[in-house]
């Protein structure tokens, strides 16, 4: 179908169809289809097993929800030579981006290597003057506004007339370059800490399963922490104070999250940098906390480490039980699956305390690196995104933003 004649703003660096508004000096409202060309994707019929699993990536929703905002190089499912000849689906270039456009909608990604995408996703094959790392970063900050673009009752869907009509403030590409190249050095920060902390968590789990299987003991969970039971603080949620920590925070983060509370509560029910927080009920999760100080809310335990056991052994321990834990929350009959404090009373095999004592003075400085590194993360994402409104809308110049990102890169 071709392009609604509709206009309908964003919050000022996109549009459905020409807004009409005033730019900056130097930025100039395009369409998009001006600049890049607009593809759609496609899952190949699942019912030929010789069209999947082969090593094609192909992006599908659960690929863009997870790596929101980043360039992403390999995806959880793969599709052959023969799923691509044989079907609509298109193999993209590298730098295409893409936007997911049904159920959940405005997630964004960018191809770090030739892959497809479902049908779920608008993608843009950039052109010379527009660059598409910011296409990226301009998806990103228009994240609810693309949201508001989508209708339907059963599942909100940005479609193809909407979609053909997008129209983009942009500068120059040069400027554009500039832009992306100063964003993406606090992302390229964002993502080496990443790497850090998941080669930390590595090391301590591996050297916690190792000290378990030479020299094993019977012990509990309960011998090696306190595990202090959340409430339901959402009833007094005010939409000001402390963030009150879900589950949904655990797994997503706080983001802009409106379930916050003024209550006066103890530390044992507030969660600071380098706590230790395990849902019990729905997603089963073990979550070394690293954001502000929160409220911890039912259905999380906040573990406090007892009888000289250091955090991150107990991190280490629960995480090995996890497993069991999920298939006991699995096999219950309730809308939420979860687990008993009775569980947590269970006999296991832990390695000698000890030996875990005479551990920490290698692996402590390593945990205590990897939380160092996902509290600069968080703020240096927090700088990106404080940044990007006013980059995107030309408010801010690169030259004054480039001395912001010096002082903390």
């Amino acid at each position: 179908r071709d392009a609604t004649t509709a206009v309908i703003p964003g919050k000022g660096t996109i549009s459905i169809g020409h807004p009409k508004t005033a730019c900056p000096s130097g930025y100039e409202w395009r369409a998009l289809s001006e600049v890049a060309r607009l593809e759609s994707g496609h899952t190949p019929a699942r019912a030929k097993p010789d069209y999947w699993d082969g090593a094609i990536p192909w992006i599908s929703i659960p690929d863009a929800t997870g790596n929101h905002g980043r360039i992403i190089f390999d995806t959880a499912q793969h599709v052959t030579e023969a799923g691509v000849a044989n079907s609509s689906t298109r193999l993209l270039p590298v730098d295409t981006v893409c936007l997911s456009r049904t159920a959940s909608v405005g997630y964004v990604v960018q191809m770090g290597a030739e892959m497809c995408t479902s049908q779920d996703f608008v993608n843009w094959v950039c052109g010379p003057s527009l660059n598409p790392t910011y296409l990226r970063y301009i998806l990103m900050f228009e994240q609810e506004s693309i949201r508001r673009f989508a209708y339907g009752t059963t599942h909100q869907t940005m479609y193809y007339p909407e979609a053909k009509a997008l129209h983009a403030m942009l500068p120059s590409r040069p400027v554009q370059d500039s832009v992306t190249e100063l964003l993406g050095a606090l992302d390229d920060k964002i993502a080496a800490n990443g790497h850090l902390v998941r080669a930390a968590d590595a090391l301590v789990s591996v050297e916690f399963a190792s000290l378990a299987s030479r020299s094993p003991e019977i012990g509990r969970l309960t011998d090696l922490a306190e595990f202090v039971n959340g409430r339901a603080f959402t009833k007094d949620a005010s939409g000001s104070g402390r963030v009150v920590i879900r589950i949904a925070e655990l797994n997503s983060g706080i983001g802009n999250s409106t379930v916050r509370s003024e209550a006066h509560v103890g530390s044992e029910h507030l969660a600071g940098p380098g706590d230790l927080l395990f849902a019990w009920s729905g997603s089963l999760t073990v979550h070394r906390w690293y954001r502000a100080e929160g409220i911890v809310n039912q259905h999380i335990f906040k573990v406090l480490p007892k009888n000289g056991w250091p955090t991150w052994a107990v991190h280490c321990a629960l995480n090995e039980r996890l497993p069991h834990f999920k298939g006991v929350a699995a096999d219950r009959a309730t809308t939420m699956g979860h687990i008993q404090r009775r569980h947590l009373e269970e006999a296991i095999h832990l390695p000698q305390l000890v030996e875990i004592q005479q551990a920490s003075t290698r692996l402590d400085p390593v945990w205590r690196r990897a939380l160092a590194a996902e509290v600069e993360s968080e703020q240096l994402a927090l700088m990106r995104d404080t940044l990007l409104p006013q980059l995107m809308s030309g408010a801010l110049r690169v030259k004054d933003a480039e001395r912001v990102v010096e002082e903390v890169t």
